[in-house]
């Protein structure tokens, strides 16, 4: 069965409120909230691969304070980018 774009949506934006850390849900959680209808399905499975991640090294890789894996740091990016115009 195939998921539909709809309960993709719906998935995302749960697994971005649901992190495990305060500060991720509400990063991951705003963003998907403001964007994630906006977002290609290229992007969405960037989005995707993020949130795989644990959360111990997605905060460091948001803040600046360590370099993030280069397959993460466009996404990384867009989400900050999105942060600054809110």
């Amino acid at each position: 069965m195939t998921e539909t774009p709809e309960n993709r949506l719906k998935r995302l934006k749960i697994r971005s409120w649901r992190r495990g850390t305060k500060e991720m849900d509400l990063i991951l959680g705003t963003f998907a909230d403001a964007m994630l209808t906006k977002l290609d399905p290229e992007t969405l499975d960037r989005f995707e691969s993020l949130l795989a991640e644990n959360d111990q090294d997605l905060y460091p890789w948001f803040s600046g304070q360590e370099d993030a894996p280069v397959e993460h740091a466009e996404m990384l990016e867009q989400i900050r980018v999105a942060e600054k115009f809110r």
